[in-house]
């Protein structure tokens, strides 16, 4: 594309040297073979004079009136008056008529750039002649109608040409514009999506460790203060070895050495102690490898379901399920608690956390519970 470019500004360029080239070429022929008396000769170069004055000022000084149809008219107007005047005076200037066809077809558009054309070539027709025939007409109209004929169709095809082109550069911007705003989006969505991240394991990690901690701190009697002291510097431990971990992006502790059933059975097992409600981990299905966005998505589901349950269920007992199926994989985490209300708004962040964790996957997270008869969360996600 950068080839044609280039030389489609090459081509622009020849154009528009043509016109002072013929009426140069022109001009030295007329020079030698003219029959002209000398008074003939000097009004000539006097019109040739006009000609290269006119194009100077009025298209090659001035390119920023290209765009203005009332100048360009009033200049293609004069170039044809002044190839009409200059035609007549001797046949050799017949050739400077491809100026005007260049400038018409440049510079006019619709019938206006046909209609000048025409004219131009019907006086060409008249220069070969010089004038109209008095002997043999019907080779005049013969030729006439070929010179407008081919003219015109040639103007036609450059026209078709010039505005494929346009029409192609069009699309070409609009393709670029579109391409560096979908960058922009593609940016801003990798920015919201690392918000989102972001906000979810801060809300996984650093969240649920200090409520863990101040929890058991608040718990602290004079009897076990020094259990509970240690419990809360275990989590305090673990949740920044977990901030450290979020903050690189890296995967949870939990999932370095281990499948993800012997993660859940870890986190499930920890969360037991520490809140001191039974969990039970069931298996179902042929455990398989999968990515390792899945299983963090999956764990950290989990652990967001299980902080709700200790400190929203007041629940007696949980279970988890992991389900390797066909094509998919499921979590699912239950309780006996005293669940909620789902018809009433949400404003905290752990369910809208795990259902932007599983809907990045391309999955699906389904909540189920009403009061008084515990809360079962089922996390869906192609594996």
């Amino acid at each position: 594309m950068a080839a044609l470019d280039r030389w489609e500004r090459r081509l622009v360029s020849i154009a528009r040297v043509i016109p002072y080239f013929v009426l140069t070429v022109t001009t030295v022929l007329y020079s030698i073979f003219t029959t002209q008396t000398g008074a003939e000769r000097w009004f000539t170069y006097g019109v040739v004079a006009f000609g290269y004055v006119w194009m100077t000022w009025w298209f090659t000084l001035h390119p920023a009136w290209h765009g203005r149809s009332d100048l360009m008219a009033v200049f293609v107007g004069g170039m044809v008056v002044f190839y009409g005047v200059l035609g007549m005076q001797e046949h050799w200037f017949g050739a400077v008529s491809y100026a005007v066809y260049i400038y018409a077809s440049e510079l006019l558009r619709g019938r206006w750039m046909f209609f000048v054309v025409a004219l131009t070539a019907g006086l060409a027709t008249l220069s070969l002649f010089g004038g109209y025939p008095s002997e043999a007409p019907a080779a005049f109209w013969l030729l006439l109608l070929v010179f407008v004929v081919v003219a015109c169709t040639f103007t036609y095809v450059g026209h078709v040409t010039t505005e494929q082109s346009r029409l192609r550069k069009e699309l070409l911007e609009e393709n670029e514009g579109l391409h560096a705003q979908l960058l922009v989006q593609a940016h801003e969505a990798g920015v919201q999506d690392e918000r989102h991240r972001m906000a979810g394991e801060i809300h996984d990690t650093l969240a649920q460790g200090l409520a863990g901690i101040i929890t058991q701190l608040s718990a602290a009697s004079a009897d076990d203060w020094e259990r509970r002291v240690a419990v809360a510097t275990d989590l305090a431990r673990s949740n920044l070895t977990e901030a450290r971990r979020s903050v690189h992006a890296l995967r949870p502790p939990a999932l370095d050495s281990a499948a993800l059933h012997e993660a859940l059975d870890d986190v499930a097992s920890g969360w037991s102690t520490i809140n001191g409600v039974p969990v039970s981990v069931t298996l179902t299905g042929a455990v398989r490898t999968m990515h390792p966005e899945v299983e963090v998505a999956l764990l950290r589901t989990a652990q967001e379901a299980l902080s709700n349950v200790a400190k929203h269920a007041c629940a007696s007992r949980v279970g988890l399920t992991l389900s390797y199926m066909e094509d998919v994989v499921t979590l699912d985490v239950r309780d006996d608690g005293v669940g909620f209300d789902l018809t009433r708004p949400s404003h905290g962040f752990g369910l809208p956390a795990m259902r932007h964790r599983v809907h990045r996957l391309s999955g699906a997270l389904f909540v189920e519970s009403e009061p008084g008869a515990g809360t079962a969360i089922s996390a869906r996600v192609p594996s």
